[in-house]
């Protein structure tokens, strides 16, 4: 069949580029959840592009992306981790004692058997953390226990909003997580959060929510206090 000139075709490039942005967005971003990226590294695009053997389009979407969502900040040298201030640390946790405890509690009911299960996975992977004062296993089962219940809530702009002001708490508080103390009260909190999740009660994990966001914020204080006394 001829085809007429005129008909417009599909356009493959701009979903491929999509998609790698997409992936390069999602990579950079776990490595900044996990610490890889310190206050002292530089991100720079063609670097990125090198990794991934692709033009510096794609990248520069994934990191604009990240900077307009308040991980990285844009320079003329590259971009580099933003520097938050007492106050900005103050309104993040109170995003989050706003907004966690009640959508926690929210996903009760659609958490079913499996997410059960990688939760508990994800619980004893932070005990086993701990027992070790391993700061970079505990960060990693922080995230995963985050990353299953935040998984289940519905509403799309609350999810995002939510993985949001917890992504940057965990980039300030990784700095807390070598404290051996931290990481008991971490442990404890995972597990009053982890059996209100598996009896189905929605007060326990709102009120278990609450107690892990503020002992957060109370940690953060503590060893940000120390360290300036240090000083």
């Amino acid at each position: 069949m001829k085809r007429n000139p005129s008909s417009k075709q599909p356009r493959r490039t701009p979903l491929k580029a999509y998609t790698l942005s997409e992936t390069i967005f999602h990579e950079v971003r776990n490595r900044l959840q996990r610490g890889e990226i310190g206050a002292d590294d530089r991100i720079l695009d063609y670097e990125i592009a090198q990794e991934y053997n692709c033009t510096r389009m794609p990248v520069r979407q994934a990191l604009l992306r990240l900077a307009s969502e308040g991980y990285l900040l844009g320079t003329t040298r590259g971009f580099v981790l933003p520097t938050l201030t007492t106050e900005d640390i103050y309104e993040v946790f109170e995003m989050r004692r706003l907004l966690e405890p009640h959508a926690a509690s929210s996903v009760i009911g659609l958490l079913d058997n499996d997410q059960h299960m990688a939760l508990t996975l994800a619980y004893h992977q932070a005990r086993r953390a701990a027992e070790k004062h391993d700061s970079q296993m505990m960060t990693d089962a922080n995230i995963a226990f985050r990353s299953i219940w935040i998984g289940a809530v519905q509403n799309k702009r609350l999810r995002e909003t939510i993985q949001r002001f917890a992504d940057h708490a965990q980039l300030v508080r990784s700095a807390t997580l070598f404290d051996p103390a931290t990481q008991t009260l971490v442990v404890e909190g995972l597990k009053r959060i982890l059996d209100g999740f598996v009896e189905r009660n929605g007060d326990s994990v709102h009120s278990a929510m609450l107690a892990f966001v503020q002992h957060a914020q109370q940690q953060y204080i503590l060893l940000a206090q120390a360290a300036a006394r240090a000083t």
